[in-house]
C-alpha cells in the first residue's frame, strides 16, 4: 500500500480496446498509488481479462458508454472505498506514471483541490501539427464560449482531484466532452485549480487526430451550461 502523507490515492484508468497497452500501464502506475481501478468500457478485445490478471480492481460496462462515463464509474467506486485523492490516467501509454507524484503534490500541500496536466508548460511533446495548430485552438475557443475560461491545455486526460472536488464534480458527459465539463465545474464551483506540466507521448497520429475531431464534435453538441 502506498498511502502518501496519510492520503489514500486511487488511480482511475478508463479503457476501451487497450489490450496492447493496459498491462504495461498498470505495472507502471501500481507503485505510484494506493489502488488502481481499471474501468473496462465495453471492450471487444482482451482488455478486461489482462487487467483482471494484474491484481487490480476492474469494473466493467456491458457496452461502450464513453470515456466520461467510465471516469464517472471509477470516481464513484473510489469515493465509496475511501479515496482521498483520485488520479485520472489514460490506458494507452501516452502518460508517464512517475509524473503522478507531481499531480498529487499540490493537493497534499493544500495548494489545490484539482490539478490539470498540461502539454504547454515546458515539457516537450511530439504532438501532431494539426492537433496542436487546429484542434487545440478550437478547444480553447469552445471552452471560452461554454465555460467562460480556459486552461493552457483544454483537453488533457491526466488530472488529480481531491475527495472534496470529486464529490462536487459529477461527470455527466459520457463522451469526450467530459474534459470541458470538468473544467467548467471546477471554475463554477470555485475550486482551487492548478496546472502542472506533463509529458504526452503520441504513438498513433491517425488515432489521435480522429479522436481530436470527436472531442471537438462532442464539445459543440454538449449542453454544459443551462
Amino acid at each position: 500500500m502506498k498511502i502518501v502523507n496519510g492520503k489514500k490515492v486511487f488511480c482511475v484508468i478508463p479503457a476501451y480496446n487497450e489490450a496492447n497497452s493496459i498491462a504495461k500501464v498498470i505495472d507502471s502506475v501500481k507503485p505510484e498509488v494506493d489502488e488502481v481501478v481499471v474501468v473496462d468500457d465495453g471492450s471487444k478485445d482482451a482488455t478486461k481479462k489482462i487487467a483482471s490478471q494484474k491484481g487490480v480492481t476492474v469494473l466493467s460496462h456491458l457496452i461502450n458508454r464513453g470515456q466520461g462515463a467510465a471516469l464517472a464509474t471509477g470516481n464513484e467506486y473510489a469515493l465509496k472505498n475511501g479515496a482521498d485523492i483520485i488520479v485520472h490516467f489514460d490506458a494507452d501509454g501516452q502518460f508517464l506514471a512517475e509524473e503522478i507524484k507531481d499531480a498529487i503534490a499540490p493537493i497534499i500541500s493544500g495548494e489545490a483541490e484539482i490539478v490539470f496536466g498540461s502539454r504547454f508548460l515546458g515539457k516537450k511533446s511530439n504532438m501532431p501539427w494539426l492537433k496542436k495548430n487546429l484542434l487545440i485552438p478550437l478547444a480553447h475557443l469552445v471552452n471560452k464560449i461554454f465555460v467562460g475560461a480556459t486552461l493552457s491545455d483544454p483537453q488533457n486526460g491526466f488530472r488529480a482531484m481531491s475527495r472534496i472536488a470529486a464529490e462536487k464534480i459529477k461527470i455527466e458527459q459520457a463522451g469526450m466532452a467530459h474534459n470541458t465539463e470538468i473544467i467548467h465545474k471546477a471554475f463554477s464551483l470555485g475550486l482551487k485549480i492548478k496546472e502542472i506540466p506533463v509529458t504526452v507521448i503520441y504513438n498513433n497520429f491517425g488515432q489521435r487526430f480522429s479522436g481530436g475531431l470527436k472531442i471537438i464534435k462532442d464539445l459543440f453538441i454538449a449542453r454544459l451550461i443551462n
